[in-house]
Formats: C-alpha cells, sequence, structure tokens
C-alpha cells in the first residue's frame, strides 16, 4: 500500500505544520450555518489541504461529496453532482454533507468550460457545507474568491517532517539514522507526499536507511538546476558539469536565468565582467535559436553558459548561495498585484455601475480619498481583503486593521444573531412547557357511549295495482 495514503492524517489533530488553519476549520464547522462562507484552502501541493478537508468530514460525521481535477467539470457536470448535492440532505443519515471542489485555480479549457461560473452560482446557494482548495489563491476565478474566506496553509517546518517520518519508521520496524532523516526533510521542502514517498523508496525491501541509500536514490535520478548551477561555480571538471547539463531537463533559457543570477556574487570585478561576457554571447545564441528555429544552436548557449562562465571561475574558490532569479519574484509580486487591482476594480465597478477601466484610470484616487476617512465602512462595503484595501490606502498597516474591524464586527453581528436564535428556541421550548401543563391540568373529559345508529325508516312498499285491460271486439 501507498505509504502516502496509509499514514493520511485521518483527524484535523493529526494535521502537521499549519495550526492556525486548523483552528479555522474546526471554528467554522462548529458553527457552521447555512449564511456561513465557503472555504478556500491554499497552499502548495503536498502540505495537507485535501487531507485537512477529508479529516473534517469524518470528525464532523459528514457525508462527503468530492469533485478534482480527474473529473471533467463542465458547468452542466458541476450543477447536476454539486449543485443538486449543495441544497439537499444526505441519503445516509449524516447531518451535514461537506462538499470538496479540489484544484479551481485550474479551471480552463474546454474542459472545464463555463465551470468557474456554476461553482460561483452553487455557492450564492448552497444549503451545505463547502470547501474548495486551490495551489494558488489568486490563480482561483474572482468570482469564485471573492465568496470564499481563505485558510492559508504553510510548508511544513524540517524539524516537524523529521519527527514524522522518525514515527513512520518506528511503525514500519525500519532502522533510520538522524542524517538520513535530515537528507529527506531538506530534499522534500516541507512537502510531507514528497517525504514520505522518498522514505518509502529509499526503504523498498531494507530493513535499515542511511544518508547514503537517500543519496543514492536521488543520484538515480535526472540531475536538477541545483546540481547545474553549483556545478558551474564549484570548479566541476568540464567533462562532468556537460553531463549535467544534458540530464538537467530544463531548457537552456531558464538555466541562463539561474547562472546570471548567481555572477553578481563573483569577488573578483574582472572574472565577473568576463563571466556576463560569456551569459551575453549565450544570450545571442539562444536569441538566434528561437528567430531561426534551428535548435541546434542551444548546445553552443548551453556550452557558453556553463563552461564559459566556470572557466571565468575556475580556481578563484568561490561557491555561491543557489537562489531562484530575483526576476521571476519581482514578476510574482508584479502578477499579484495586477490581479488584486483587477479584482479591486471589478469590486468598486459592480458597486459604483463605472466600468472597470474607468475605475483604474480615472476613480481610483478619488475613491481612495473616501476609503481615507472611513477605511473599515469602505472595506465592508464593497468586501475587500486586505491586499485590495492595501492598494486602496497605499498603507498595510491600516488595510490591515480596517479588515480586522470589518472581521471582528461581522463576527459580533454572528454572535448576537445565534444568542437570539438561542434565545428565540429557549422561549418556544418555555412556551411549549406551560401549555403541555396547562393540558395536563384540565379535567378529563368523560368519554359518552356512542348513540346506536338508528335505522331508516323504511315505507311499506305499495303494490302496484295494474291498469285495466282494454276490451277488444273479436270480429271473428
Amino acid at each position: 500500500m501507498d505509504w502516502a495514503e496509509k499514514y493520511r492524517p485521518m483527524h484535523l489533530a493529526d494535521i502537521l505544520g499549519n495550526g492556525s488553519a486548523v483552528r479555522q476549520i474546526v471554528d467554522w464547522a462548529k458553527t457552521w450555518t447555512p449564511d456561513s462562507r465557503p472555504l478556500l484552502f491554499t497552499g502548495k501541493p503536498g502540505i495537507g489541504k485535501t487531507s485537512a478537508a477529508l479529516a473534517l468530514a469524518r470528525d464532523m460525521e459528514w457525508e462527503v461529496l468530492e469533485l478534482n481535477a480527474s473529473d471533467a467539470r463542465t458547468k452542466a457536470i458541476i450543477e447536476r453532482v454539486a449543485g443538486n448535492s449543495s441544497t439537499t440532505t444526505s441519503l445516509f443519515g449524516a447531518g451535514r454533507k461537506l462538499i470538496i471542489i479540489d484544484e479551481v485555480d485550474n479551471l480552463e479549457g474546454n474542459a472545464d468550460r463555463g465551470g468557474a461560473r456554476a461553482i460561483a452560482d452553487i455557492l450564492k446557494d448552497a444549503k451545505q457545507p463547502i470547501v474548495l482548495i486551490a495551489n494558488d489563491a489568486y490563480g482561483v476565478s474572482d468570482s469564485i474568491r471573492r465568496l470564499c474566506d481563505p485558510v492559508p496553509f504553510r510548508a511544513i517546518g524540517v524539524s516537524t517532517l523529521q519527527k514524522r517520518m522518525k514515527e513512520i519508521c518506528r511503525f514500519e520496524e525500519i532502522a533510520c539514522g538522524e542524517d538520513a532523516l535530515s537528507a529527506i526533510a531538506d530534499s522534500s521542502a516541507g512537502d510531507m507526499r514528497t517525504a514520505v514517498n522518498m522514505l518509502f523508496g529509499s526503504s523498498t525491501g531494507k530493513t535499515s536507511i542511511s544518508a547514503g541509500d537517500i543519496n543514492t536514490a536521488q543520484k538515480d535520478e535526472r540531475a536538477t538546476i541545483f546540481d547545474l548551477v553549483g556545478g558551474v561555480f564549484a570548479g566541476v571538471p568540464d567533462r562532468e558539469l556537460q553531463k549535467l547539463s544534458f540530464e538537467c531537463d530544463e531548457k537552456p533559457d531558464y538555466v541562463i536565468q539561474w547562472i546570471e543570477e548567481s555572477v553578481p556574487l563573483m569577488h573578483d570585478p574582472k572574472r565577473r565582467i568576463r563571466a556576463y561576457g560569456r551569459i551575453s554571447r549565450a544570450d545571442v545564441y539562444l536569441g538566434r535559436t528561437m528567430r531561426r528555429q534551428y535548435f541546434t544552436l542551444w548546445r553552443y548557449a548551453t556550452s557558453m553558459m556553463t563552461l564559459g562562465v566556470a572557466s571565468e571561475n575556475a580556481g578563484a574558490g568561490f561557491r555561491t548561495r543557489i537562489m531562484p532569479p530575483s526576476r521571476w519574484k519581482r514578476m510574482s509580486t508584479a502578477k499579484k498585484q495586477k490581479a488584486v487591482r483587477r479584482t479591486l476594480a471589478a469590486s468598486l465597478a459592480e458597486g459604483y455601475s463605472i466600468p472597470e477601466s474607468q475605475i483604474l484610470s480615472q476613480y481610483l484616487d478619488l475613491l481612495s480619498r473616501f476609503a481615507e476617512k472611513d477605511p473599515a465602512a469602505f472595506c465592508e462595503r464593497h468586501n475587500l481583503d486586505i491586499d485590495q484595501m492595501g492598494v486602496v490606502l497605499h498603507d498595510k498597516a491600516a488595510a490591515a486593521a480596517a479588515v480586522k474591524t470589518v472581521q471582528q464586527a461581522a463576527k459580533e453581528r454572528d454572535t448576537k444573531v445565534k444568542k437570539m436564535a438561542a434565545s428565540k428556541k429557549a422561549e418556544m421550548r418555555k412556551l411549549e412547557e406551560q401549555l403541555e401543563a396547562l393540558r395536563m391540568q384540565e379535567p378529563p373529559v368523560p368519554e359518552t357511549p356512542p348513540a346506536a345508529e338508528k335505522l331508516p325508516h323504511e315505507e311499506p312498499q305499495e303494490e302496484k295495482k295494474l291498469a285495466p285491460k282494454q276490451a277488444t271486439l273479436d270480429f271473428f
């Protein structure tokens, strides 16, 4: 049996590394009403989002209906499956039915045509609890994200991963050294599923695991971008470096960005200038490759960016810290800001009946001044999150304070409504008890025997008198 499934958390208390998310889920489930907003679980794969949803249903004794990316998610299918389930009760006697829609950030293409709109319609009319799962919060359709409460999941810490791997080894009766556990935890990068699979692969047919077994398993795999970039700046021999470049699955236009990120860390300015010259020449070959569609030039670009930069760094005794290209972070930030501004414009356009393009180009500064007078009221009116309020106010602290005020006021209103409902229910129960007491005090009414049924009077039937026969003349 696959260890990732065998050791999947069965209860919310077993979810590791995301205590705040678990507490938010538990509070939501215990106080759920048909008016409660759905939850949107976000975070990288393998950190427990789907496991948390299934564990929630198990803890609450709810029936589960799951719709994931392996299913066709067209508008008709979603409305037929999830739509009917969201407004009907369970067939198996469960109190509620938890609807789990996985990978809602991948609703695209012909296979999922109309799916995002159908899910948004279901969330508005649902009478059952719904949990949506996504790897990227801003990859989710704006119409869906605005209807949900976000529950962010974080990558699991190295120490937590090591502790869990040690428990699995004890259950499987496998001896595993601390160095092996550290290698697995470091390689998995906070992904519990990957860590468990690495442990399973390394322990197959063995009763003990060492760091050498983990390294051997890793050597059998393809070279990673970290191996290649590390080899460029670590003085690896040319033949081995060329082998790493062949084994790396990344394209040259991807590799050159990683190498370029580490060149500024070279200590010698002259070496650094010459290394940039090598990268520039490699970029020329890449441009010719794409322009002419002559991909044989890729090998020259690869050799120039790897062997060329390595030759300029030879004997320098320099080992760089391998980091992803900083431009990616800037591009990611810009993409996120663009998505935030788009969703903000959609919310404001809906509230003021103004086109989104005009909101961004003409009215955003004016609306920012309105928001500064009463940020909480502005946030509540348009149902904005922290990022959107940050764009409006240009102040993250003020945006966080406004959102917190709105959330606290909403929680107080919910508490007040629940108290009123409980008070009304108690009054109804008290009234029913008083009516029952009055009913018990009334003397019993004596039962009277039912009167005998009188047969209807039968009138004597009179014999019908026959009419006298008419005399006839018989001439014969």
